[in-house]
């Protein structure tokens, strides 16, 4: 038998947890004795504690786990439970640390105001490109994560059906996007994932072909880095096309060019931005 305490230290909990447990019914001790009611413990509770706290984990409360506890959850069963809410956990980090990384971009992006030199914009024409692309539909720009949740899978994607149809891939993977409301308000937008390519594909090629357009004049910058900071670079280049007269053309024409995107390192990408201007 060990006392509360020593109890609390094996089980790495607090002696005041304990009490509460044991008050609610969560985690009566072994033992309490009649004359000082000291409370004891025995070595094979600690697994009810570790189950106590693994529901708690989960985000169940008191009385949840204790319906949990008393309908008594095979090990199987919880351990299903406990890798599904790590995966959620999972999940959250990485989006709170995209999250985090826009937030660090963004400051940098105020501190550099009125500093950002325009002298990198290029103006020049785009010549048309016949592209195989897939498509999918993200929730808008105000959500990037589902805007790199629903375009990144489409590139292996793409190729794996570019190699099974014998196309020919002719340049670097580029990526543009386009309204696609479904009802007034609605900020949707639709965005695709394209190779330009050679050749006729096999009409079940699984995949899209198509003529994007030559563009007169487009303004450009390379961008260095995560696209999580391609704002930056955006803001750059809307200076120069104030500063220089133009025009961005319409909605759906901008395209990002891919040209350098090591796996394994997104601070060493080199995308070139291409933003349709006019007089």
């Amino acid at each position: 038998m060990f006392s509360i305490g020593e109890f609390a230290g094996l089980g790495r909990v607090s002696v005041r947890m304990l009490r509460h447990y044991d008050a609610i019914g969560l985690l009566r001790p072994a033992r309490v004795d009649p004359d000082n009611g000291y409370r004891y413990y025995a070595a094979a509770q600690l697994a009810l504690l570790n189950r106590i706290l693994a529901l708690k984990d989960l985000g169940l409360t008191l009385q949840q786990v204790q319906a949990v506890i008393v309908e008594e959850v095979d090990v199987g069963e919880l351990r299903g439970m406990l890798r599904l809410r790590r995966a959620q956990l999972a999940a959250q980090v990485e989006a709170d640390t995209a999250r985090l990384a826009r937030v660090d971009a963004r400051l940098r992006s105020i501190e550099e105001e009125g500093r950002m030199p325009t002298q990198d914009v290029v103006l020049k024409p785009i010549p048309a490109v016949r592209v195989a692309e897939l498509s999918a539909t993200a929730a808008g720009y105000d959500h990037p994560t589902s805007i790199t949740e629903n375009l990144s899978p489409l590139y292996p994607r793409l190729m794996e059906l570019l190699e099974a149809s014998g196309t020919a891939v002719v340049g670097p993977p580029l990526a543009y996007y386009q309204p696609a409301p479904r009802e007034p308000g609605d900020e949707t937008i639709t965005v695709h994932a394209a190779f330009p390519i050679v050749g006729e594909p096999p009409v079940d090629c699984g995949f899209a072909v198509v003529e994007l357009p030559a563009v007169e004049a487009a303004a450009t910058m390379l961008h260095h880095g995560s696209m999580s900071e391609a704002f930056r670079t955006e803001q750059t280049i809307a200076g120069w096309i104030d500063d220089n007269g133009y025009r961005p053309v319409g909605p759906g024409f901008a395209r990002e060019v891919y040209l350098e995107c090591p796996a394994d390192d997104v601070d060493k990408w080199v995308t070139e931005l291409q933003v349709p201007v006019s007089r």
